[in-house]
């Protein structure tokens, strides 16, 4: 990781979530375990020595809840249920046995990176069409919240045969989003307000093992991490 790493804002017209996380905020309520599920791929699942968001969201969010709005009888446990390649066709198919078999209060669907940067092995209105299958069942479930997050603005998506899908499969996400009523948390607008407006390096934002250049560095998964964090939290407080 280069030195002098920049100073990064995160603007609330791209983080903030825009719909409040009700079912998460009653979960906070109660006590015992507060669950959430990660569902995703290999930047949900985690690669090689970088650690990923939802490790991350699991100890942020457990100390926000312990010692900056101190809830003592509950315990954040955040399931990674992340395979590395997939996409969501696969994904909805274990809906079952990974999200609903855990009756967790607020699910984080990672998706659409593999439709643009694995292209030749998925169809791409296909990936659209089980997106929006998914969050209809996702959020016809009665005690569950959804945060559905779009791809990384890294290297690989930005290359001649990948920059016009990317900019199509972020568009169609965040309309799936908006019309299936469920909150999206812009990965794809922060890190490229990150790139553009703070002059942060691809090299930065990057994995230096990753000769892909697809995944992203420790550095800034903990950026984005810090950031769903703060989200979730301003959205499952009473005021938001």
């Amino acid at each position: 990781m280069p030195d002098n790493l920049p100073t990064l804002d995160v603007p609330p017209g791209i983080v903030e979530l825009k719909h409040p996380l009700e079912n998460f905020r009653a979960a906070l309520g109660g006590r015992g375990s507060v669950r959430v599920v990660a569902m995703g791929s290999s930047s949900t699942a985690g690669l090689r020595n970088v650690v990923p968001y939802p490790a991350r969201l699991e100890l942020y969010l457990r100390k926000h809840y312990k010692d900056d709005d101190p809830h003592p009888k509950i315990r954040i446990d955040v399931f990674n249920r992340g395979q590395g390649g997939e996409e969501a066709p696969l994904e909805v198919a274990r809906f079952k046995d990974d999200i609903f078999a855990d009756d967790p209060c607020l699910v984080l669907w990672q998706v659409g990176t593999n439709a643009v940067f694995r292209q030749n092995e998925f169809n791409f209105d296909e990936v659209v069409t089980n997106i929006a299958g998914g969050l209809a069942l996702l959020r016809d479930h009665p005690t569950m919240d959804v945060i559905l997050i779009d791809p990384q603005y890294v290297t690989a998506m930005l290359f001649d045969d990948n920059a016009d899908l990317a900019e199509k499969m972020v568009s169609a996400i965040r309309t799936a989003a908006e019309s299936a009523e469920v909150s999206l948390f812009q990965r794809w607008a922060l890190m490229r307000h990150w790139h553009v407006v703070n002059n942060t390096s691809f090299e930065q934002l990057l994995d230096p093992e990753d000769d892909l250049k697809l995944h992203q560095s420790n550095w800034s998964t903990m950026q984005v991490s810090l950031a769903l964090t703060n989200s979730i939290i301003k959205a499952a407080t009473p005021t938001a």
